[in-house]
C-alpha cells in the first residue's frame, strides 16, 4: 500500500513537471508595440514595458564619456548613485536603469528571463548612441549586470558603437562551476517550490566592509530581501550563458575583482579569465583588489575603485582610437594563482 502511494505521488509530480504546473516562472506581463524612447526619468522598450533611470549628468556641458551601468541582483539603479556622483564631477555622464524584476519596475521579484534582459540592454545601448551622437558610450555591469553584458556580447559586437567594456566582479557563477549538491538541489526546489523565499539571513558572508552602507541597503524598501527560489535558478541560467560567452568578448574591457568577493567565487572567475580572448589578439585588463569585497564601487575603499575605473576611460579617450595603452594588460601570473589556486 505505502508502495503504491509513493508511486502515484511519484507519477503526480512528474505529470505535474511534464504539464508545466510546477517549474520556474517567467513573468510576462502585458506587451504592447511601442516605439523604444529615453523619457527623462525612465526608458521605453519595444514591448512597451518601462525602465525607470538614474541620470548623473556631466558638471559641465557635453559629457567626455557616457557609462550606461546594469546593477546587480536584488539591486537597482541607485546603486550606482554615489560612482555617478563621482564621473558627473569629472565631466562624465552615468545613466543606470532598473532591469526587469527589480526596483521600481512591474514584476518585482519576478524572473523575466535572460533574453528580455540581454534585448533591453541592446535597446539601451542604441538609445544612447542616438542622443549622444559624438560622445563615446562605455557599458559598465556590476554582478548581474556583468552577466547581462556578456549574455548579451556577440550581438553588441553586431551593432558596435562602444567603446568599451567594464565588468565590476562579473557574476559567471555557472552550474557546471558549482558542487553536483547545490545545483542539484536548486533544480529540484525550483521546480517544485518556485515560490519559495530565500533571504540571505544566517550566512556567514559579507558582501562588503562597509557596514553603513549594508545598513542603509536593509532599510531600502526597493531593494528585494527575500528572494523566489525561480528568480535563483534565473540567475544562473544568465551566468551559465555569461560564462560560455566570456570567450567572445571583444574589444577595450576592464574587469575588477576584489580579492574577499565572498559572492562570486574565485573558481568561476578564474575559468572566465582562461576563456577569454589572449592579449595577443584582444584589450582587456583585470584589477584584483587586495581589500575589495565584492562590492567594490560602495566598499570602503571604493574611490579608488572610481579612480582606476575613470582613469582607464580616460586613457581610452585620449588615445583617440589606438589599441595601445593601459587599455590592455590580461591578468598576472600571482592574479591568476590566486583565482586558479582556490
Amino acid at each position: 500500500m505505502r508502495r503504491s502511494t509513493a508511486s502515484l505521488l511519484l507519477s503526480t509530480l512528474a505529470l505535474f513537471l511534464l504539464t508545466g504546473c510546477f517549474g520556474p516562472y517567467i513573468f510576462q506581463g502585458k506587451t504592447t508595440k511601442a516605439v523604444p524612447e529615453l523619457q527623462a526619468d525612465a526608458a521605453v522598450m519595444p514591448d512597451g514595458f518601462t525602465l525607470p533611470l538614474l541620470v548623473v549628468n556631466a558638471r559641465q556641458g557635453l559629457p567626455r564619456a557616457v557609462v550606461l551601468a546594469l546593477h546587480g541582483f536584488n539591486d537597482y539603479s541607485r546603486a550606482f548613485l554615489s560612482f555617478g556622483q563621482y564621473l558627473a564631477a569629472r565631466n562624465i555622464t552615468l545613466i543606470a536603469y532598473d532591469q526587469r524584476g527589480f526596483g521600481r519596475t512591474e514584476g518585482r521579484r519576478y524572473w523575466h528571463g535572460s533574453e528580455k534582459m540581454t534585448a533591453d540592454l541592446r535597446t539601451m545601448a542604441r538609445l544612447l548612441k542616438r542622443k549622444y551622437k559624438d560622445v563615446p558610450l562605455f557599458i559598465m555591469g556590476d554582478s548581474m549586470g556583468g552577466a547581462v553584458i556578456l549574455a548579451a556580447q556577440k550581438e553588441l559586437q553586431a551593432e558596435g558603437g562602444y567603446a568599451g567594456i567594464i565588468l565590476v566582479a562579473p557574476a559567471v557563477w555557472a552550474r557546471k562551476t558549482m558542487p553536483w549538491y547545490q545545483r542539484s538541489t536548486l533544480w529540484v526546489v525550483a521546480h517544485l517550490l518556485p515560490w519559495f523565499g530565500v533571504s540571505g539571513k544566517g550566512l556567514d558572508i559579507d558582501p562588503s566592509d562597509n557596514t553603513e552602507m549594508l545598513s542603509e541597503l536593509g532599510r531600502d524598501p526597493l531593494v528585494i530581501k527575500t528572494t523566489r527560489v525561480d528568480a535563483v535558478y534565473g540567475l544562473s541560467t544568465l551566468m551559465d550563458q555569461a560564462l560560455s560567452s566570456s570567450a567572445s568578448l571583444a574589444g577595450r574591457a576592464m574587469i575588477l575583482y576584489g580579492r574577499h568577493d565572498e559572492i562570486i567565487p574565485r573558481r568561476p572567475t578564474c575559468e572566465m579569465l582562461k576563456r577569454l580572448p589572449s592579449k595577443k589578439e584582444n584589450h582587456w585588463r583585470f584589477v584584483l583588489y587586495d581589500h575589495g569585497y565584492h562590492m567594490l564601487l560602495r566598499d570602503l575603499q571604493a574611490e579608488v575603485v572610481h579612480h582606476d575605473i575613470e582613469q582607464w576611460i580616460g586613457n581610452i579617450l585620449e588615445s583617440s582610437g589606438s589599441q595601445q595603452g593601459s587599455s590592455a594588460g590580461g591578468a598576472g601570473t600571482e592574479e591568476m594563482n590566486f583565482l586558479c589556486n582556490e
